[in-house]
């Protein structure tokens, strides 16, 4: 089948945009624009990130509950947003544990955690780990673990396809990576203010009852996943057996808030009439 619903993007404000639907067996139901072009990810970088994290994990490098990023602070603290530092800056303004605080300085540090873990850098780890293993060849990190991901909408597809049924890692680590870390934290979701609670699982946001949010109205509450400034986002439903990527190349905004709910719900309504 091929999706109507993706061709939404066609009337987003935005110079070059591609989309595409993955099912949980790796079914590509449709994609619509470039899908071989590559975008900057922003943060949509943060899931590659955390899967790679969670390969060292299993792989027996890092433990994740193991002392990482400022006094107090672990593994798991640093992919649940929880660490305590700041947003983009190597400095604590919390205690771990006690707030939702997003922070790019966590993954970064969380990088380097991994690379001396290890002994090979995280950039390299994370194609070793991850992309190669998942064929994403056009996937790429040059810079900070946060942030600094550029991808298609091809590899993206990829990627959810082996969240969805994970052959890289244990089901079971994807089921926590999916579960909320430090339930009941409060904070702000960027771009969406306060939030409470602001649930987070390990690398991936948390849908469940987030008002306003960048998925749909029709979204299960299971939904997680990521959006990035560059004006990117990739989802994944559990409960409707699907994920889908978005990517473009204007920095989200009013304009997305606008049209991301709605492309989802489309997409969402369209693929559950059909068998």
């Amino acid at each position: 089948m091929s999706l109507q619903s993706l061709a939404l993007i066609e009337n987003w404000p935005v110079p070059t945009a591609a989309a595409g639907v993955v099912r949980a067996d790796g079914t590509v139901l449709g994609t619509h624009g470039p899908a071989g072009h590559r975008f900057p990810l922003a943060s949509v970088t943060k899931p590659l990130a955390a899967y790679a994290a969670l390969v060292a994990y299993e792989e027996g490098a890092v433990e994740l509950d193991e002392p990482a990023g400022p006094p107090g602070s672990t593994v798991r603290h640093l992919l649940a947003h929880t660490s305590g530092l700041a947003f983009d800056e190597h400095r604590v303004t919390a205690p771990p544990g006690e707030r939702r605080l997003y922070s790019n300085a966590g993954f970064e540090q969380l990088g380097d955690h991994i690379a001396k873990a290890t002994d090979i850098p995280f950039a390299e780890y994370l194609r070793q780990a991850v992309l190669e293993p998942l064929g994403m060849t056009a996937t790429s990190l040059d810079g900070s673990p946060a942030r600094a991901g550029v991808s298609t909408v091809e590899d993206l597809l990829r990627f959810a396809a082996e969240v969805q049924m994970p052959r890289l890692l244990d089901p079971r680590t994807v089921a926590e990576a999916m579960t909320v870390q430090y339930p009941g934290t409060k904070g702000v979701l960027p771009g969406y203010g306060h939030q409470n609670p602001n649930d987070w699982g390990l690398g991936f946001e948390i849908r469940d009852g987030k008002s306003p949010h960048w998925t749909g109205g029709s979204s299960s509450p299971r939904t997680f996943g990521h959006f990035g400034q560059s004006g990117t986002f990739l989802w994944l439903d559990p409960d409707a057996g699907l994920a889908a990527v978005a990517l473009t190349d204007r920095a989200f905004g009013p304009w997305a808030a606008e049209v991301w709910p709605a492309f989802t719900d489309a997409v969402l309504g369209e693929t559950r009439g059909a068998h």
